[in-house]
């Protein structure tokens, strides 16, 4: 294949995906690499001296420069894309095949094709996933295996991308000696080869945007949607992007993110998993903010409700989606009690955002979908809920970061932790990042929370409810344990349960912990390079 001048491919494209990477596809690519890198790169350090100020007691505020934004009443975002108006159940997933016809044939109203968190960014996942997006869109996906046919319904789900966050590379992809931004990357490829065929078939290109800490991360979203629509000619505006409200910074610059892309929003989501995440991880420094058990942190905690409600607020303000949280519970078989209680909670989950004022929820599993259906059927009987204003929601910076989450840390928590790090970790260097643990579908969000929690633990010394201190010491067997069981897992490496756990037992002695595993553990995927870039970011 002949490549554009300054771009260079570490790795030839995978069987099929040679269309793909087109040289005119490359093309494109370059531009959006040459025009906004650099100041991806200038954000990226911003994050740093950001985490700095945190660290040194300075703590996060509605910013003051921007006070005008938020009280302006002059300013609404787009209105709802062709397909975009009642979203008020989003299945997502990874991209194969099977998992993309699934999803659209499953009755949710959109479909999220996920490049992000529940995917493993191997190369063949990258490219063929994008070949697999574009047959979808064009109804060439049907295929046969093993007697099974796959094919598209007549009417299938609305579909949305998430492309990776800013903080990622691809760096099987090198311009002027730079790997370039896994996030253009995605949004590159999937717009260059799909946004025309989208408009003519009566949609558009639709993004969910992950990971963003600062309203400027939101302009250079809204820049290099401008000029993708002006490269190829389409009309301005026909981009619509979801913002997941998923970091701790970027809960006090809601407003600011929606106004920055207004011509482009649908609205922002409650990224409750990972928001739970960067509440710990950017308050690293305060021994007050370390939390008990994974699973006590849940939506009613103080920090998370006052988030939730300033969301919905915000939102309808503005006149856009107030998107709720994932669902992340499978079928339990063989044990109908248990499975009635864990779709009880589902529908406890449902009907509290539905009567907070969401306008849609997430579900992994396409058994949920009719739960989450029912419950807003039955409570939202237009397409949304833009009218629900939520007046007398007041929202304070001290309240989105409360750090008083009720609960303890237990044994069995700790282990919890380990297992499920250790779990997903080797699941992901395998290629797979969407993982069943003890009947949730989970993503690299519930590892990275498993993460840092541990490693929270042993730096302030925390104890178990049982009068244990929480040590490296203390957490080595239990390691070693997990790791045995883990390793006895089908399609689980055993190698690959070594990797992640040196990996973790370095988190937990580290002074700070990473900022992602994704980024540590990237030296290790199919197409990347040598092991030993993780290793040495771990140790």
């Amino acid at each position: 294949m002949s490549l554009p001048s300054g771009v260079h491919l570490t790795t030839p494209p995978p069987k099929g995906g040679e269309e793909i990477l087109s040289t005119e596809a490359l093309e494109f690519l370059a531009v959006l690499h040459r025009t906004f890198n650099n100041r991806r790169l200038e954000l990226l350090e911003n994050r740093k001296k950001v985490q700095a100020e945190l660290d040194k007691g300075k703590p996060l505020t509605f910013l003051p420069e921007t006070a005008d934004i938020r009280s302006s009443p002059g300013w609404q975002c787009a209105p709802p894309g062709p397909g975009l108006e009642d979203r008020r159940v989003e299945i997502t997933g990874p991209t194969d095949r099977k998992m993309v016809i699934n999803a659209l044939n499953s009755g949710a109203k959109t479909f999220m094709a996920d490049f992000e968190d529940s995917n493993s960014p191997t190369w063949s996942n990258m490219v063929l996933g994008q070949v697999n997006l574009r047959d979808a869109i064009r109804r060439q996906i049907d295929f046969e295996i093993s007697g099974k046919a796959y094919k598209l319904s007549p009417n299938p789900a609305v579909l949305l991308v998430r492309p990776r966050g800013w903080h990622l590379d691809e760096p099987r992809v090198i311009i002027d000696g730079q790997p370039m931004s896994g996030s253009l990357f995605d949004f590159g490829l999937y717009f260059f080869h799909n946004a025309a065929e989208l408009i003519k078939r009566g949609f558009g290109p639709y993004f969910y945007l992950p990971k963003m800490e600062h309203h400027l991360e939101a302009r250079l979203w809204n820049d290099a949607f401008s000029l993708s629509t002006s490269k190829l000619g389409l009309p301005q505006g026909c981009i619509r992007a979801t913002v997941l409200i998923e970091t701790l910074p970027a809960a006090f610059q809601m407003e600011e993110i929606l106004y920055e892309l207004r011509e482009h929003s649908a609205g922002l989501n409650c990224g409750r998993w990972d928001y739970i995440f960067s509440f710990i991880k950017k308050q690293r420094a305060h021994k007050n903010c370390v939390f008990p058990d994974r699973s006590d942190v849940t939506m009613t905690v103080p920090f998370m409700d006052a988030y939730v409600r300033l969301l919905i607020q915000t939102c309808h303000k503005r006149k856009v989606a107030a998107m709720g949280g994932m669902s992340a519970q499978i079928p339990i078989k063989n044990d109908q009690a248990a499975n009635d209680r864990a779709m009880a909670k589902v529908k406890a989950d449902k009907l509290r955002e539905v009567t907070a004022g969401h306008d849609g929820t997430w579900v992994a599993h396409p058994a949920l979908i009719k739960i989450a259906m029912d419950v807003f059927d039955e409570h939202m009987k237009g397409p949304n809920q833009y009218f629900v204003r939520r007046e007398d929601v007041v929202v304070t910076d001290k309240q989105i970061a409360d750090p008083k989450v009720p609960g303890k840390i237990t044994e069995q928590g700790v282990r919890d932790n380990v297992s499920a790090a250790l779990s997903y970790c080797a699941a992901w260097i395998s290629g797979n990042g969407c993982v069943p643990i003890n009947h949730l579908m989970e993503d690299a969000a519930t590892a990275e929370i498993a993460r840092v929690q541990l490693w929270q633990w042993v730096k302030y010394g925390s104890k178990t409810d049982s009068g244990k201190t929480i040590t490296a010491a203390y957490l080595q067997p239990i390691f070693s344990e997990e790791s045995s069981k883990v390793s006895n897992l089908p399609g689980i490496d055993s190698e690959h349960v070594k990797i992640a756990s040196e990996y973790m037992i370095g988190q937990v002695k580290a002074q700070w912990p990473s900022d992602f595993l994704t980024t540590d553990l990237m030296g290790h995927l199919e197409g990347v390079g040598t092991a030993g870039t993780a290793r040495k970011a771990a140790l």
